[in-house]
This record gives structure tokens, sequence and C-alpha cells, in this order.
């Protein structure tokens, strides 16, 4: 039995120690916060209740199995979970679009009502090559660890079309597969704004990007009842379960390094904790430079190149409508926003009151300024009529506010790992260069996203008890 210390209690850390606990460690939670679940938050205040962090969950397999890895009780029977359906809606300009929630015929036949005859073929398309990329990416981009020739991984797999003008030296962007293989306009402005919404930029991003609708439009979005803090909430109970030790209030300064290895932690109050491996769940750009390896050369400074996000709390007078629709994703230049609007009572005072996320990707600290709340509202009335003369009190998230609650630099938050762009979208492996420390969460391999924070558990404990031969889950 090996002493195992895990900075930080977000969701890839108590993953990570839900399942070296029942491999048999001994595993201490160290978390510099009150409560845990890092970016899973929740806010309340007069009845009303908001997810903080991630209001969704995409491929729910994830928990599934590391539910059914760690003990008895399965995922379903400690949280109920639904499908969307429909799945989303668009608002761009004066049209609207409602997309089924993972349906393939029913999402194309929204397209040609809404975009004309042969727009649900030409985005099926689309999805279709990106199911060829999610295929031949899946397993060494998401399920096993990153490979010491990762640069394989910087090569983008999406199969451009013959014909299109995208076979070339220079693979395309995303938003050139929009252009020419969708027509551009307001086909090509949904493939466009469903990967803004994560953070990234389709000028920028490589046409593997596509991965990321065809995950959704395949495999479904998901709510908790009672938000997505339950989730977090389960998981915690479930670390409680296997002997996990939780110790709140209690920051980690230091690694340890005895003998050219990771030794244990030095904590806020000048203890030390010694651990036979330690578990980095926190942004790893606050651990020495030497100890961590970022595939392209360099990791991100403060907020560079990764966006935050401004999130908008409304507290609404009036019934939700029958029709309303979970997510909305509101189009406009320059700025989009997500609506989430949940038909739950877990999140309001009474059926006469509802209780409206609205969310906007906003620049890397020190870059694009955060947008005007004022200009966050005005969109998010093109998905929530007589939105202002509903609205009772509002409370305002700044990525300052997610830097001070989770310790992510400029309050960033890291997209999904993706292959192409000569690995700048890939994270620092789950093993560092420093033997015995170890990388989980958003902020290492693969990525952001509460599913991919999830796969990092597999990982980093697949590498601590099977050691560096570990090659994932068959």
């Amino acid at each position: 039995m090996a002493r195992i210390a895990v900075i930080g209690a977000g969701m890839g850390a108590m993953a990570t120690a839900a399942r070296l606990a029942v491999a048999g460690h001994q595993v201490t939670v160290y978390e510099r916060g009150t409560t845990y679940g890092g970016a899973v938050g929740r806010h309340t205040r007069d009845g009303f209740a908001f997810d903080t962090g991630p209001g969704l969950l995409h491929l729910p397999a994830v928990y599934r199995d590391l539910f059914v890895k760690t003990g008895k009780r399965p995922l379903e029977d400690l949280v109920d979970m639904v499908q969307l359906d429909p799945a989303l809606r668009h608002v761009i300009g004066d049209t609207s679009v409602t997309l089924p929630g993972a349906s393939r015929g029913g999402v194309a036949a929204a397209l040609d009502e809404a975009f004309g005859k042969g727009a649900g073929e030409r985005w099926n398309a689309v999805l279709g090559r990106a199911r060829d990329t999610w295929d031949a990416t899946r397993r060494p981009l998401l399920e096993e660890p990153l490979r010491p020739d990762w640069q394989v991984l910087g090569r983008d797999p999406y199969p451009a079309v013959r014909g299109s003008g995208l076979l070339r030296r220079r693979t395309p962007s995303l938003a050139e597969v929009a252009a020419r293989e969708l027509g551009g306009g307001r086909l090509g402005e949904l493939l466009c704004g469903r990967v803004r919404a994560y953070g990234l930029d389709p000028d920028a991003a490589p046409a593997s990007a596509a991965a990321l609708p065809y995950m959704e439009q395949t495999f479904g979005s998901w709510y908790v009842r009672g938000g997505m803090r339950e989730l977090a909430t389960a998981l915690y109970e479930r670390c409680l379960e296997r002997k996990v030790t939780f110790a709140f209030a209690t920051p980690v300064r230091e690694v340890l390094a005895r003998g050219g290895k990771a030794a244990g932690v030095l904590l806020g109050d000048g203890t030390e904790a010694a651990a036979d491996s330690v578990v980095c769940g926190m942004d790893p750009r606050r651990l020495p430079a030497k100890s961590v390896s970022w595939p392209h050369g360099g990791a991100p400074a403060r907020g560079d190149g990764v966006p935050g996000r401004l999130t908008l709390l409304l507290a609404l007078r009036g019934a939700r409508p029958a029709d309303t629709v979970h997510r909305t994703l509101v189009h406009s230049p320059g700025l989009d926003v997500t609506v989430l609007r949940p038909d739950d009572p877990a999140t309001r005072p009474d059926a006469d009151h509802e209780a409206v996320t609205v969310t906007a990707v906003c620049g890397p600290a020190g870059g694009a300024p955060v947008p005007d709340p004022e200009e966050l509202l005005d969109l998010a009335a093109r998905a929530v009529p007589r939105l202002r003369e509903r609205l009772l009190w509002l409370e305002v998230r700044t990525p300052a506010d997610v830097e001070a609650a989770t310790g992510a630099l400029g309050g960033s938050v890291p997209p999904p790992a993706l292959a192409g762009n000569g690995g700048r979208l890939l994270y620092p492996a789950n093993a560092t260069a420093l033997p015995g420390l170890y990388l989980a969460g958003g902020w290492a391999h693969p990525g952001g996203g509460l599913a991919h924070a999830g796969m990092t558990g597999a990982l980093v404990a697949g590498l601590i008890v099977e050691g560096a031969g570990f090659r994932g889950s068959q």
C-alpha cells in the first residue's frame, strides 16, 4: 500500500483518488478551499440555485465507468441524469433552428427546414468526416497516456474532401471547413459557433475540432437534476466510501522532491506530508516549469491563448414556458452567448420563477476585455422573451472570480485536447519529468471538460498502479 498525496479536490483529482483508493492505496486529498468539486460549483440565493461551472455533461460513459470500477452502486443509482432533447437551439440573426438530441436524421431535417434542402446532408457529411477524425484519434488522444512520440497527434486527421480546395500542404482550419464544405453563411456559423463555445477560435483551430460537435450529436448532452454539483457530490461521497481522506482549507506550497523523485508535499503551515507519489490536480502552470513538459515546447503564460468565461446568474419572475429549450446558443459577431434554462424544480423557489444561466467566452487575461454584462443581457433576451421585465436580480461571475474559486491562472478554462496544429492543443502528459509526480484534471492530458477531466483519473491511476508500461484500458 502506497501513500498518495493529491493536490486539489476537483473532478479529475477526485476521480484519481477514488480509483487509487480502490486499488488499495492510502490517499489524502489536500484542498486549499473549503469544499470539493473545483470548477463544478453551486451558487444559491433566495431559493434560486445555479451551476457556476459546466452546466452539461458530454460522454457520460466516463463517469459510469468510474462508478462501476470504484464501488457497488452505479452512477444512475446516485444521480438522476437526463439526456437533453431538444439538444440545442441556435439563434443566428432572424433565424432560429432547434436540433433534436442524438438524431442524425432529425438534425438533417431541422437544418433543411431552416436553411434549405441539402443543408442537412452537407452538415452530416462534415460530421461523418469528423467521425473519421474521432475514430482515428479517440484512443491515443483520450484513452491512452500521451505517447512519447506525441508528434503523431500534431498532424490533423480530418479527411478534407477532394475538390474542396482544402487538400494542400497546410491543413485547413475549422473556419475553412465551414466555408468550403458547408458553404459558409449561417450553416457554416453553426459549426464555428459550436466550437467557439469551447473557447476555441475557428480561424486558428484545426479541422479536427469538428469532432466536438460530432461528439455532442452522437453521444448527446446530459444534465444532472439538482445541478451538476450533484455529480461532484456523488464522486466526493464515493471517495469517502473508499476511505479517501480530505484536508480542506489546506493549501499546498510545494511538491517535495528527494532522491530525484517526488516525496510528498509542503503544506501552507510549513508541515511536510510524506508520500510515495503526488498527484497534482491544480493548474500545472503553478508548478516549477522544469517539472512539467508541455508537448509543443512551452506552457501558455498566465491566461495566454486560453480564454475564460463571463457568467450571469439570472433570477426571473414568471414560470418557465413549457416549450422552453434547455440550451440555446445565440450567435453574434464578436460575441456568442450560451443560455441554459433547466426544467428543474431544484433550481427555483417555486413554479412561478425561473433560474437562467448566461455564459460567454471572453479573451484571456491581458487580451480581449471582459464583455459588458449589459451586452450579454441583450443577446440573452433573444433566447428569453421579456427577459428584462422578468428580471428580479442578477449576479456576475468574472474570470477573476473563477481564478479565486478554482486557482486557474487568469480564470482560464481549458478546452479539450485536439489533434493537429503541431501539437499546440495538446496538454502535458500525466506522468511528469519528476518521477512520482503526476497530473490530473483539465490542465493535463487529455484536456478540459468534465468528461476529459474524469478520463485523467483512469490514466493517472493506471500509471501509478501498473507503472510506465500502462497503455490505457482495453
